[in-house]
């Protein structure tokens, strides 16, 4: 293949991202419910004709979606070359959201476009968006307690929900039929299929531009470079077999901890990822879909590797065996409801945990490592009108090599938000009482983690059904290279002014609440990097002054006494260390 010069290049990878830049930005502007136009959970990308192989996807879409979205249009292909769906015509958009061909959970429900240029196929459009309910036995479809996925909400395999640009209604009335807020979905679908249709047009305009064979060398050639840059940076890692642990609280059933058990071997060149050791299926909605597990994987390299180009030449230096036999690998009817937005992140952090110590430069410590799953529904009197929330929240970052953690970041699978909490308040009959930095959350290390968030959502009228699908309730984010872990997350329902706590800490469903009741969450902290001794006393002086943690807590946790006013005690410092040393 003879090479397209540098600029030409550059010119038409940046195309494609802003292709799927616009795409996140117009699904976004005009969808409907807070979750999507709000806190983004969504993601557009474009796809091989052939393969479905990843071509682009866009900077503001979640990077779990990064391999499901490739593995859910590689199932789309496949449905329709063994004749279960129609082949594709322009205008056809096909919907689908089985999380067991190439899915998450069942409330990403995934659209998946063919376009068209001169008559062939070029190219696939596809996008996901979290519906804020999809049926099942609670609203919002994160039911902690589901023992199958019937439980969980209705179920689509693709189908054309859009043919030759004209929406299916007898579809539509089916899915309609099977959820909640049904009224309301016609909105985010509309939203969705825009988006799509804003791609193909900026996709067609750079086609003119360039040419189709042009724009087809350059993504063949993007390709092999991404491959080369990943490589690349998987050479500056020693060989040898690195194991990382993460911990997920339970499943939501049965009240005991799984776990995630990893081995990367670095050998010829590629990285090989070993889950074989993890934790049997487990009864609750904790299992994990293929898909996302191998999506897991590949978010977490692409924290490490943030400069190398994401597309389907990324992924192939990274070898993962299928880890059949363990909650990693769910097979229908296994629930699922937990994979994408809570077990996916503890993969991430197995991942962090086992190359840590080969390039510490590199890796920081475990984040909050939960999306903070709450959902609330029930019916609001004064609109006389039934809604389902869906609230997520940010958590603390690990420290690095070079800073500490940052506070309120988004969870590891993605850019999601909270929502502004005036937009909440609009749109819901509840209250934000609290929102705040939950001090004291950050790990303790040289480079301390992040803090969480603390905040108390009070029911202003109505009854209401409140579930949780959250995780690191049982143990905090883990510090790394002597830090130490963030703090767990903490849910408390008030009812009646009587706490309630779920029996597993952080998964529950069905709650019943009223007008006055309240719900307390704390998220977790990021894990500390490296000795807490060995944090400059100047930082942890800067931190108390703020707020972050009390006097008490410096000299416990990093070693560092403090003067009446607040300036750093340096003798008394040193005998503090010495006594820790002793």
């Amino acid at each position: 293949m003879t090479g397209l010069d540098p600029v030409t290049l550059t010119v038409i990878q940046n195309g494609l991202q802003q292709v799927c830049n616009e795409m996140d930005l117009a699904f976004s502007r005009a969808a409907f419910s807070p979750v999507i136009a709000e806190a983004n959970d969504r993601s557009d990308g474009i796809y091989h004709a052939e393969t479905g192989e990843l071509i682009a996807q866009g900077d503001l879409g979640l990077p779990v979606f990064v391999g499901t979205m490739q593995y859910s249009t590689m199932a789309v292909l496949d449905k329709i070359a063994a004749g279960e769906t129609a082949p594709p015509e322009d205008g056809d958009i096909y919907i689908v959201n089985d999380p067991y061909l190439g899915g998450t959970h069942l409330m990403d429900v995934r659209f998946v476009a063919p376009f068209f240029h001169e008559g062939e196929l070029f190219a696939w459009l596809a996008n996901t968006g979290h519906w804020p309910d999809i049926g099942g036995a609670v609203p919002g479809g994160f039911s902690a307690n589901a023992t199958e996925v019937e439980q969980e909400g209705l179920r689509l395999p693709p189908v054309k929900l859009f043919k030759k640009g004209e929406l299916d209604r007898e579809i539509y009335a089916i899915i309609t039929s099977n959820i909640r807020i049904a009224d309301q979905r016609i909105g985010d679908i509309k939203a969705q299929a825009a988006a799509l249709t804003v791609g193909m047009r900026r996709l067609r305009t750079m086609i003119a531009r360039y040419g189709a064979a042009t724009v087809k060398q350059a993504i063949a050639e993007l390709k092999q470079r991404a491959e080369q840059q990943m490589r690349a940076k998987i050479a500056g890692i020693p060989d040898g077999t690195y194991e990382g642990e993460a911990v997920v609280d339970s499943d939501g059933v049965v009240d005991a901890p799984l776990f995630v058990r990893l081995k990367v071997t670095k050998r010829d060149g590629e990285l090989h990822f070993d889950l074989s050791g993890s934790s049997p299926p487990c009864l609750g909605p904790m299992n994990s879909v293929i898909a996302t597990t191998r999506s897991s994987i590949y978010l977490a390299m692409k924290h490490i590797f943030p400069e190398v180009p994401i597309n389907a030449g990324t992924f192939a230096p990274l070898r993962i065996d299928d880890p059949e036999g363990t909650f990693l690998y769910a097979k229908y009817p296994r629930p699922v409801s937990g994979c994408a937005a809570e077990v996916s992140q503890r993969i991430a952090e197995a991942v962090f945990a086992a190359l840590v110590e080969a390039i510490p430069e590199r890796v920081t410590a475990a984040p909050a490592g939960s999306s903070g799953n709450f959902a609330l529904g029930g019916w609001d009197p004064a609109r006389e009108r039934a809604y389902v929330m869906y609230q997520i929240s940010g958590g603390g970052y690990g420290g690095g090599a070079e800073l500490d953690g940052l506070s309120n970041g988004c969870s590891t699978i993605g850019i999601s938000k909270t929502p502004p909490i005036e937009v909440v308040e609009q749109v819901y009959p509840i209250l934000f009482e609290k929102y705040a930095l939950r001090e004291g959350s950050g790990g303790a290390g040289e480079r301390r983690g992040g803090f969480g968030v603390d905040y108390t959502v009070r029911l202003r009228r109505g009854e209401a059904r409140a579930s949780f699908v959250m995780d690191h309730g049982r143990v905090g984010p883990q510090g790394v290279l002597g830090g130490r872990d963030g703090a767990p997350n903490r849910v408390t329902v008030w009812r009646a002014g009587e706490p309630y706590v779920p029996p597993h800490l952080s998964k529950d469903q069905g709650i019943a609440v009223k007008a006055g009741d309240r719900v307390e969450v704390s998220t977790p902290g990021g894990g500390g990097y490296g000795d807490p001794q060995a944090r400059d006393p100047a930082l942890v002086a800067r931190d108390v002054r703020r707020g972050y943690y009390t006097p008490t807590q410096a000299l416990e946790l990093f070693g560092v006494a403090l003067g009446q006013n607040g300036e750093v005690d340096m003798p008394a410092t040193a005998a503090a260390r010495r006594a820790a040393a002793e």
